[in-house]
């Protein structure tokens, strides 16, 4: 309980043509720092959540930030990088270095830039955050990955094809009302499980629908002290953080139970004192609707082999017992990979404080957020209480 996040802003995700990584990240710094009340000199350390690995040239982002203003020049800043999770291990090193008390105040950056690679790439740069000595095969995608662990889930607890139809229709109904979404259109429960011409089949059973979107984006928050946070005019507590690490090869575990990412939730719940059920909303990593089903399980919502209950009976829709990406999450909402779990964060955050407009659950409270690099291999949980 060191931590609290005072201010934020989030461009929005989608095609960014024209603009670089500086452009996005000086945009989404700037603007945060001013929605926290603060001043560029007042930072003390910056992270800045960048995946790369070959989507744009410039490789070295973490002083790019200091483009933001002058008064950011000699701040020390770091590149974090941890796969898909990336944003939230950046969250996470700020809020460790204000328990460590070596700053006070933290600005967080996640960006990303991959629509200017060829497509043909994309599917190669991400499987680098695989275990490349097995499973980056040739012709090998992360849509492959989860079409495998999609195939086991279903051979042990039957067809789940309308269970992530649900899911992919509920995800993109609620990310229309989400300005900073990159696909903001209600797809519809029928369209989503309807295999078409424009709704292929891409890697096993998932379809187009069942899977997330290549996007460019930036977001940024600023973490401070409790002390601190209390006299500016927000505060949301990390109440509790997590990381798991699980192995990184699939053949070393079962991939269909995400023992990492059940873990990370045990951790973190354990830590804040609280069940899931005490939880307003969560914001959890849907880069497949399959992601998101398993991690129902994972999180404790639903008992293993009955995920497909919470989505087919409502149970996390905005106005079910615990809304689940209200945002849209990264389905509607975009996976530009190092913003992403910063992104989580900010969403978490709205919610929580009841600022999320017409994205807002039917509550407001304790959040969640679930952030996974790989499948299911660096597992983040994040507990944010609403403070002011």
């Amino acid at each position: 309980m060191t931590a609290c996040i005072v201010g934020w802003s989030h461009g929005k995700f989608g095609k960014r043509e024209g603009e670089d990584l500086e452009k996005m990240i000086v945009e989404v710094s700037t603007a945060a720092i001013a929605d926290a009340g603060l001043a560029p000199g007042d930072i003390d350390e910056i992270y800045v959540g960048h995946f790369g690995g070959g989507f744009v040239k410039q490789d070295f982002p973490a002083s790019l930030v200091l483009q933001a203003s002058d008064a950011l020049r000699f701040k020390p800043s770091t590149r974090v990088e941890n796969a898909c999770a990336t944003g939230s291990a950046a969250v996470h090193q700020g809020a460790n270095a204000i328990a460590a008390k070596k700053a006070r105040v933290v600005l967080v950056v996640g960006v990303e830039k991959m629509t200017e690679t060829p497509g043909e790439q994309i599917g190669g740069i991400l499987m680098k955050a695989s275990y490349v000595k097995e499973e980056d095969r040739e012709g090998m995608s992360f849509a492959g990955v989860f079409g495998q662990i999609a195939q086991l889930y279903f051979q042990r607890y039957g067809d789940q094809s309308d269970a992530m139809a649900k899911i992919a229709a509920k995800n993109h109904k609620n990310g229309v009302v989400n300005p900073y979404a990159q696909l903001r259109k209600d797809l519809g429960y029928d369209f989503c499980r309807t295999v078409s011409d424009k709704n292929p089949i891409v890697a096993g059973p998932l379809r187009r629908t069942d899977c997330s979107l290549v996007s460019d984006g930036a977001a940024a928050l600023v973490l401070t002290d409790v002390e601190t946070a209390m006299t500016l005019k927000k505060a949301v507590l990390l109440r509790a953080t997590a990381q798991v690490n699980d192995y990184l090869p699939l053949s070393r575990r079962d991939i269909v139970d995400f023992d990492g990412c059940s873990l990370a939730w045990k951790k973190a719940l354990g830590e804040a004192k609280l069940k899931i059920e005490d939880l307003a909303a969560v914001e959890t990593h849907d880069c497949f609707t399959i992601a998101e089903l398993i991690q129902y399980e994972a999180m404790g919502l639903t008992p293993k082999g009955q995920g497909a209950r919470a989505a087919l009976e409502g149970w996390t829709e905005k106005d079910g017992k615990l809304p689940v990406n209200a945002s849209g999450g990264l389905k509607a909402k975009g996976h530009p990979i190092g913003a992403t779990g910063v992104s989580m964060h900010i969403m978490a955050a709205m919610q929580a404080t009841g600022t999320a407009g017409e994205m807002q659950a039917k509550k407001t409270g304790v959040t969640g957020v679930f952030n996974m690099g790989g499948a299911a291999v660096a597992n983040y949980v994040s507990i944010l209480q609403p403070l002011r």
